[in-house]
């Protein structure tokens, strides 16, 4: 099985602990490629795609994009170019969605799970209606499925107590970059800022890639049940 994970930095895998890195070690059989870009928003997504298609076919496809349309608005740089509202996100989701099926037989739209660990946050508001309109494009589509990354996380932050950290300073987004490898020191940065499942509000730490590695593999193991039951 040849798998694509198209996103952001949370694809790419940094800042933060990489998903991607435990996910490939998980399902050493299957072929993944990581077209995961930091910064990335669905517009530079979109952009991306119309520049340069999909090298290869793939089976399944992960599209995980969306929180930096959000999480922009509180840097003082935006790297990328944002949506102006939600009618105008989900041309913009819709296009590369299609853009995404014309190489893939199967695709997850999964939504963008938050921007701080205070799970009713404006931000985080803002997320889950972006995750309705997210939900309403993925019935439209026989071969496309959805996966609520949000819920996932909020049903686990609703056990705990997180601080409402979020890393809003550019310069030091770019030094967890570059200082905060190890996944470990990450861990240990997370918890210092009070924070569960992020290093930041927005990037994974151990327990939050954790998490996404499980949803991405009960993902597969049924994509995989319903070859073996269809064949």
């Amino acid at each position: 099985m040849k798998i694509a994970c198209i996103g952001d930095s949370l694809t790419e895998g940094r800042p933060g602990v990489s998903f991607f890195k435990q996910l490939t070690a998980k399902h050493p059989h299957f072929e993944f490629d990581n077209l995961g870009k930091p910064g990335e928003t669905v517009k530079s997504l979109q952009n991306r795609l119309e520049k340069s298609k999909l090298a290869s076919y793939y089976d399944l496809s992960f599209l995980w994009i969306g929180v930096n349309d959000v999480y922009a608005k509180l840097l003082k740089v935006q790297a990328q170019p944002v949506t102006e509202d939600h009618q105008e996100f989900k041309e913009n989701y819709i296009n590369v969605l299609e853009m995404i099926l014309a190489s893939s037989k199967h695709v997850v739209l999964v939504t963008p799970a938050l921007v701080g660990e205070e799970i009713r946050n404006a931000s985080n508001m803002e997320l889950k209606e972006l995750s309705s309109i997210i939900h309403s494009i993925s019935s439209k589509y026989a071969n496309v499925s959805f996966l609520n990354m949000q819920k996932v996380f909020e049903s686990h932050l609703e056990q705990v107590n997180s601080s409402d950290y979020i890393n809003t300073n550019v310069l030091k987004v770019m030094k967890d970059v570059l200082f905060y490898k190890n996944p470990l020191r990450i861990d240990r940065l997370s918890q210092k800022r009070g924070l569960h499942f992020t290093l930041d509000g927005v990037h994974l730490n151990s327990k939050g890639a954790e998490l996404v590695v499980d949803e991405y593999t009960t993902v597969i193991e049924q994509l995989l049940l319903q070859e073996v039951t269809v064949h």
